[in-house]
């Protein structure tokens, strides 16, 4: 069973990728060229979220991501969403666990710039501080409450468990209990 689990899990993918490509031409072939710029960026996006499999990535597949995600999100919204990403080259071959920050730059346009009448402008910065990458994600946006924090950035309890994927903020707990469980020590 888990040899047959294992087998549907490599299909899933390359199914997915043969579909966007044949959507990719037809697209292309009806000079549909934004189209075609979209189903490009998705795939991608796609192929960095897998990463083979792999629980860590580089830098700059980190930030690659994060430019295909915003990109697109910048064609769905076009004059409402403005962004900027300053992670330096420097930092590209220092690894990370994988989709870390795109859950809380998703968060910040579903749930600040979306929401913001006339839309808002957005900043991913990075750098390197006393041996820690420090990643920094900004926005104009509508805000949040302290206890809004709170909620997201404290783990449930584990009765709370179901009712926080319901109630919002699942994403942003499993980004906190990802690198809690990679970097114990540290966190």
């Amino acid at each position: 069973e888990a040899e047959l689990k294992a087998l549907q899990a490599q299909i899933n993918p390359h199914f997915l990728y043969n579909m966007l490509d044949t959507i990719f031409w037809e697209a292309e072939e009806a000079g549909q060229d934004r189209i075609s710029e979209m189903i490009v960026n998705l795939s991608r996006l796609f192929r960095l979220s897998l990463n083979r499999g792999k629980s860590f990535t580089s830098v700059a597949k980190e930030r690659e991501l994060l430019e295909l995600y915003l990109s697109l999100q910048k064609m769905r919204f076009r004059d409402i969403l403005d962004y900027r990403i300053d992670i330096p080259r420097e930092l590209d071959d220092y690894v990370m666990l994988k989709l870390i920050l795109q859950p809380f730059v998703e968060n910040a346009i579903v749930h600040g710039i979306e929401r913001k009448r006339g839309g808002g402008r957005m900043s991913i910065s990075g750098r390197k501080e006393d041996g820690d990458l420090v990643f920094v994600i900004e926005d104009d946006g509508t805000g949040m409450s302290p206890e809004e924090l709170a909620r997201l950035t404290e783990p449930p309890p584990e009765s709370d468990v179901h009712l926080a994927r319901e109630t919002g903020g699942y994403a942003i707990r499993n980004v906190n209990e990802r690198l809690r469980h990679y970097y114990k020590d540290d966190y």
